[in-house]
């Protein structure tokens, strides 16, 4: 999930060495990545995505997204129409379109590790509100901001709505969100970190203080590496894309991997190249001469 907002600079031409693997898989994030700043997938891009398919490529949607916000690019999901949600939380299959998406694979956070996290950041950060994030529900505190495209399913406290009889209860928590009304988003990220340790993953995907808190290991990295050893991919044979802190794992795990133009600064560190920003289809650019070279 992510606001729009520019983080750096556009880079106005793909940069990096093309690979001597060739590639099976490319993983790609959505948000500032894939889709432009008013959600949608350009033709350029589309065409891009179904001529990858076509050479043999298979394309990864690699999210922080929920599975039902997956509308987006449910039309444009090819061969195994799965994608990876909540950033590593869950492998969906879209092929049912929206609203019948099935959960393939589920790595939940455990309610005990959520309430350990929402008492441990909030003592780190005073003013901290939360949100829960279930399979097929959301829930969020009363003071929590309208920061979703949906209207949540119940309010109460974090605790309330993690407790054993709590409605949901019967669902795994894909994650909590914490959002901090005044702190900078990189230092509340480093402090919610700071506060967790290893009790739980930590990571962020917008330009505000809203992070986003998995279970321990559970990252796009660690889930798109169970899905390719599935398939017989190694690292090298993955090209990745990114542009806000939730990407880093992927990037880095990944043979090949850009930052967009707009990427924040740690992805453009982590990324083995850089690629021209989502609103000037930086994906299907590196897509486009990928192929090209394959020929």
């Amino acid at each position: 999930m992510r606001e729009n907002g520019p983080v750096t600079s556009a880079t106005r031409q793909p940069e990096t060495k093309a690979s001597a693997v060739p590639p099976r898989l490319i993983a790609t994030d959505l948000d500032g990545t894939l889709l432009r700043d008013d959600k949608s997938v350009s033709p350029r891009t589309v065409a891009a995505l179904a001529a990858a398919e076509e050479a043999g490529i298979e394309v990864f949607f690699v999210t922080g997204r929920p599975a039902r916000w997956m509308d987006v690019v449910s039309d444009h999901v090819h061969g195994h129409g799965l994608a990876i949600c909540g950033n590593g939380a869950a492998v969906v299959d879209l092929h049912g379109g929206p609203g019948s998406h099935r959960f393939v694979k589920v790595r939940e956070l455990a309610r005990e590790n959520a309430l350990d996290a929402v008492r441990l950041v909030r003592e780190a950060a005073p003013g901290t509100v939360y949100a829960v994030e279930l399979t097929y529900g959301f829930y969020q505190e009363q003071a929590y901001p309208k920061l979703h495209m949906e209207i949540p399913d119940s309010l109460a406290t974090a605790e309330k709505l993690l407790a054993s009889d709590a409605p949901g209860a019967d669902e795994p928590v894909l994650k909590i969100l914490a959002f901090h009304p005044e702190l900078d988003p990189d230092v509340f990220l480093n402090v919610a970190r700071l506060a967790l340790g290893d009790r739980a993953n930590v990571t962020r995907s917008s330009p505000s203080a809203l992070l986003e808190i998995s279970g321990p290991g559970v990252s796009k990295a660690s889930t798109l590496a169970l899905c390719c050893a599935e398939r017989g991919i190694a690292p090298e044979e993955v090209v990745a894309f990114g542009d806000m802190p939730n990407d880093v794992e992927m990037l880095t795990w990944a043979g090949q991997s850009y930052a967009m133009g707009n990427a924040h600064p740690a992805v453009v560190a982590a990324a083995s190249g850089r690629t021209v920003d989502n609103n000037e289809d930086g994906v299907a650019v590196v897509i486009e001469r990928m192929l090209a070279e394959r020929r």
